[in-house]
């Protein structure tokens, strides 16, 4: 299998001397620091929807190609010198249809039938509605309150050949492409899909498949964590869990970054005694024990195995999300060749109280409540009840803060992270 290409061995290195750093620092750090490591290809359009652009797209020829109709009606030249109040009108013979133009020439003082689509006759810049005539004798007749090109689509008026449609690292969407062809687009320079690998870290997870015995847990994280990148734009496998044992770990690992473009783990990334993640990239990888200050969100590591990107997400299920939303989802984006990823936040009033001090952003599972936003009961990090009953994040931010009845806080909705 192809891999990717190399990131800098650094980029994920934060600056010396720092203990616990904020969030957006943290954030602004990994914006700067990575490139996109995946290689590029050309498909046809269809089938590059959903993939990021690793060229602009621009109109390969006008859209629409030629000037038209955009009614059923009569085709007409527009006499700016006519003041009457009523225009007639020699109606001439033949038509002008879809796929069918007329061939000739319509002269002044002449009107042509023509369908919605048609290619507007040689001779004609102007439509009246089929509604708005009246026949007599071989002639049409109507109001003369039109202005010239009325009910008409001018050649290019949707686009120009050359105008840019999309830019290099947009992630090209149905309508993008619904757009670009009809300028004539046949295929598009995009960014293979990363793959990534998903695993969790304990002796004490089995599969949700399994049955409980004294002392274990379902494996929530990786299959969670497998269905939200699934939605992100990446080729995702989910390996399963390993075991707390440093040579199993140390092969799973050598395994997984011959075959994956980036590792994403859970569990053991903090500097306990059965951390063997954290153990094994300190003694044989590249690690960065980011200490960032979110709650919930820590312990995380971020750093390489053999080449490969690897982020180690905290082991509560609640952490893990939160970081794999608030900061893999742009970084794998960025690592995609698309762009830096800030999912769209609105401001609502608050239906609860709280207060927190300052040192580190909060982010609070909440829901919507009619025109307000309310926040689960419990903030506990593995609590999945909470994401199940959550629609987004309440951010709270670094300060020391004081939420009361009605009070605006910035709502994030899980929707702006893409999660189904």
């Amino acid at each position: 299998m192809n891999k990717a290409k190399k990131l800098r061995n650094d980029c994920f290195a934060l600056p010396q001397g720092v203990d616990w750093t904020p969030l957006d620092k943290a954030l602004s750090h990994l914006e700067k620091s990575l490139t996109p490591i995946a290689e590029v290809e050309i498909l046809p359009i269809n089938q590059a929807i959903g993939r990021v652009l690793a060229g602009d797209l621009v109109a390969i020829s006008n859209s629409p190609p030629f000037s038209n109709s955009a009614v059923d009606g009569y085709a007409f030249r527009y006499d700016p010198k006519d003041a009457s109040e009523k225009k007639v009108l020699d109606l001439k013979e033949g038509r002008s249809a879809a796929g069918h133009p007329f061939s000739g020439e319509i002269g002044s003082g002449e009107a042509l039938r023509i369908f919605t689509g048609a290619v507007l006759p040689l001779g004609t810049d102007t439509v009246v509605l089929q509604e708005d005539i009246s026949f007599l004798n071989g002639k049409i007749s109507f109001f003369n309150s039109l202005k010239p090109g009325s009910n008409t689509r001018l050649v290019g008026e949707d686009l120009q050949m050359g105008q840019l449609i999309a830019s290099k690292g947009d992630r090209l969407t149905t309508f993008m492409a619904a757009s670009s062809i009809s300028a004539g687009t046949k295929e598009a320079k995009v960014y293979k899909r990363l793959s990534v690998g998903v695993f969790s870290t304990g002796d004490e997870l089995i599969d949700f498949q399994q049955n409980l015995n004294a002392g274990s847990v379902f494996d929530v994280n990786s299959p969670m964590l497998t269905s939200l990148f699934s939605n992100w734009g990446v080729q995702v496998t989910e390996l399963g869990k390993v075991p707390d044992n440093l040579e199993t770990l140390r092969n799973k690992l050598n395994e997984a970054s011959e075959t994956f473009d980036v590792l994403i783990t859970s569990g053991g990334a903090s500097a306990g005694d059965e951390d063997h993640l954290a153990l094994l990239l300190n003694k044989e990888g590249t690690i960065t024990e980011w200490r960032i200050a979110i709650k919930p969100g820590r312990p995380m590591a971020m750093g390489f195995w053999k080449n490969t990107p690897i982020f180690g997400l905290p082991g509560n299920p609640v952490a893990a999300a939160t970081c794999a939303l608030v900061f893999v989802r742009p970084a794998i984006s960025k690592l995609s060749g698309g762009q830096w990823l800030v999912p769209q936040a609105f401001y609502v009033s608050a239906a609860f109280e709280k207060s927190k001090k300052s040192g580190r952003r909060e982010f609070l599972r909440a829901r919507l409540a009619g025109d307000k936003v309310e926040i689960f009961k419990s903030e506990g990090s593995g609590l999945t009840s909470g994401l199940a009953w959550a629609t987004g994040f309440v951010e709270l931010p670094d300060d020391d803060v004081t939420v009361k009845l009605g009070d605006k806080v910035k709502y994030i909705p899980f929707s702006s992270f893409v999660v189904l």
